[in-house]
């Protein structure tokens, strides 16, 4: 208690140092400002004007305090960038991360792993927190209970807080009558003014009770936000007197997250606009507690394309789904930049020290932003393609192997790095997501051919790959793959067609040069020869050009991968030779047990965007070809 004659300014100075002198006497806080040696209690240590009188370096502590209740969403990432962009745009700034797992329930450390390995997947790595350590002690909430329950009771000695021993039915009655009276739910201070020493007979007995903070009558609570501007609360209309700490001593978020922020040193709060409403308990508690609070910004939602709040019925909305779909972590730092923050150009791909150098929070917009899938997608291939073949080639290696390419080889030996390589670089211009690689690279290596042959039409409203299909059969197809058979036969093709050991070294223009002296002897010109080629020789009327898919088949026939849908150039020929009568064909070119695929109808742009639907939709959960095979095979019979 407090002499009448002492002043306000005497006693918010004594409240402000009896509390950090009870906050830094916790054992398992080293310096509750951060750079400091652990203050000592004893009279030859630091005084308390000392600890008072301390002040931080100026320099960005910024914090992403995720709860480990599942993956780490695309809004809970961008938070995290935010925070450490600002943090690396000073040389002594720092990224900590904190875990907030005092939801006992729902909090499991699987799911805090699976963030950290989402974090470090980003490149978003952290100064201070779990596996790093720092001066804060532990970095989970969970870990620094005895931290919540000092602070706790110093606030019951200040005024701030009293314990309260409403029942949880007393308190569900409480709301059922304010909601038919029509008036705010919210606690109704039955145990605010009580009588002390029927408190100190409940207390000493042991009976249930919450810890509640004594909310200011009147209190308007004002902050400055960096996106949003202005905001105040009026205490009184808003909130009651909350819970600080839950009758089993676990402390609510509000009032852990205040008591952290301050003891970590936190100098600037980031996060989601959703969090804004609890900026005025947390200025409550840490007022209270005598700490000066830090600056805040709140960014706006991430919304999906139907303009509600992004969510899992928008598709992948986690790190690890966007990692397992071939996104690349640079271009997920970019676009998640991009979500709410633009540097006032026109400029889309960034680099991550671009971004460090061009981030102002000033330029977050309070507008909600919109996850934009093809823009991802986009960006992702803007990246991809720049992207340097040291960086590419360990990337390639790990999808092709998860997709099943490497499965029949030995993953290190010389002709699977060249399989690897040549796979990875001949498909990367094409490709706008790793998987992409995969996908181009499994479509090179088998060989469709009489599948395409049948799709044909001569209706008015046949499909552009049917007319030119058509086109391409209709122009003496039969005698000109006589005539490409002949000189294979003849070993008149370039020199690895016939030896795959060569293909990794081989000149892609030697292809191109025996085509054309073909097509010089057929008197067909280039326009007249490369599509009737390209059909012949991969099955295909798309796809990378010829050299490099016959360079990526012999490859991978030489390094013993993919053997289950590998189809090699003499296989190729002896189904091309077969279809065009010339001799019987031992191998139809099917890869699959299930037998080949026979169309029921045209392959239109609708039934093949339905297909691709259900490709899309299937990609990770089918996990090999036979699965993936019945899955369209059904999709298309019930078309």
């Amino acid at each position: 208690k407090y002499d009448k004659g002492t002043s306000q300014a005497d006693r918010t100075l004594n409240m402000r140092v009896i509390g950090m002198v009870l906050l830094t006497g916790i054992s398992r806080i080293r310096g509750w400002r951060v750079g400091t040696r652990s203050p000592t209690m004893s009279t030859g240590g630091n005084t308390i004007k000392e600890l008072a009188a301390f002040e931080r370096d100026g320099s960005p502590r910024m914090r992403f305090a995720p709860s480990p209740t599942g993956s780490l969403h695309v809004g809970g990432a961008r938070t995290a960038l935010y925070n450490w962009l600002v943090a690396r745009q000073e040389q002594n700034g720092k990224f900590l991360l904190r875990i907030e797992d005092t939801d006992l329930a729902r909090s499991t450390r699987e799911s805090e792993e699976s963030m950290l390995a989402d974090l470090e997947w980003l490149g978003l790595d952290w100064d201070e927190g779990p596996g790093v350590g720092g001066p804060c002690g532990s970095y989970r909430q969970s870990e620094r209970s005895h931290i919540y329950k000092e602070a706790t009771d110093f606030l019951v000695r200040a005024g701030h807080a009293y314990p309260c021993f409403c029942t949880e039915e007393e308190l569900e009655t409480k709301r059922i009558a304010a909601k038919m009276a029509g008036s705010q739910v919210a606690y109704d201070g039955t145990w605010r003014g009580a009588d002390a020493d029927e408190v100190q007979r409940l207390l000493e007995s042991n009976t249930p009770h919450t810890y509640r903070f004594r909310t200011p009558k009147g209190k308007i609570v004002r902050v400055d936000d960096r996106v949003r501007g202005h905001v105040e609360w009026d205490v009184q209309a808003t909130i009651g007197d909350f819970i600080l700490l839950r009758s089993n001593g676990v402390p609510v978020y509000n009032f852990c997250v205040a008591v952290d922020d301050a003891l970590m040193g936190v100098t600037t709060v980031v996060r989601a606009e959703e969090h804004l409403t609890n900026t005025v308990r947390q200025l409550l508690v840490l007022e209270a507690l005598g700490f000066k609070e830090p600056s805040y910004a709140h960014a706006s939602l991430i919304l999906g394309s139907d303009k509600s709040k992004l969510s899992k019925r928008h598709g992948a909305t986690s790190c690890g789904q966007f990692r397992e779909r071939g996104y690349l972590p640079d271009a997920m730092i970019n676009y998640l930049a991009l979500l709410g923050w633009n540097d006032g150009t026109d400029k889309e791909v960034y680099s991550r020290e671009e971004l460090i150098k061009s981030f102002d929070l000033s330029r977050v917009t309070a507008s909600p932003a919109m996850f934009d899938d093809a823009k991802l997608r986009w960006l992702n291939g803007q990246h991809l393609r720049s992207m340097s073949l040291k960086r590419l080639l360990p990337l390639a290696r790990e999808h092709f192997k998860a997709g099943g390419l490497l499965d029949d080889a030995e993953t290190n030996s010389a002709a699977v790095n060249d399989f690897i390589k040549i796979a990875a670089t001949s498909t990367q211009p094409k490709a706008e997501l790793v998987t992409d690689m995969v996908d181009l690279t499994r479509s090179t290596l088998a060989y469709p051919l009489l599948e395409t042959v049948k799709i044909q039409d001569c209706n008015e409203e046949a499909s552009v790959l049917a007319k030119t299909v058509t086109k391409v059969l209709d122009d003496d197809f039969i005698s000109f793959s006589k005539a490409l058979i002949d000189s294979y036969d003849a070993r008149e093709a370039p020199p690895f067609c016939y030896d795959a050991a060569l293909a990794a070294d081989a000149n892609p223009s030697s292809v191109l040069e025996w085509l054309e002296a073909l097509g010089g002897r057929l008197g067909r010109s280039k326009k007249n020869l490369l599509m009737p080629a390209r059909i012949a020789l991969t099955g295909k009327t798309t796809g990378m050009d010829i050299p490099s898919q016959l360079k990526i088949i012999q490859c991978a026939i030489h390094a013993n991968c993919a053997r289950s849908i590998c189809v090699s150039i003499d296989q190729r020929m002896e189904i091309l030779r077969a279809y065009g009568g010339s001799a019987p064909c031992s191998f139809d070119g099917n890869t699959t047990p299930e037998g080949e695929l026979e169309p029921k109808r045209n392959m239109n742009l609708a039934t093949f965007s339905k297909l691709r639907r259900v490709y899309e939709s299937n990609r990770r959960t089918a996990s090999d070809d036979i699965t993936m095979f019945e899955i369209l095979r059904n999709a298309y019979e019930g078309l």
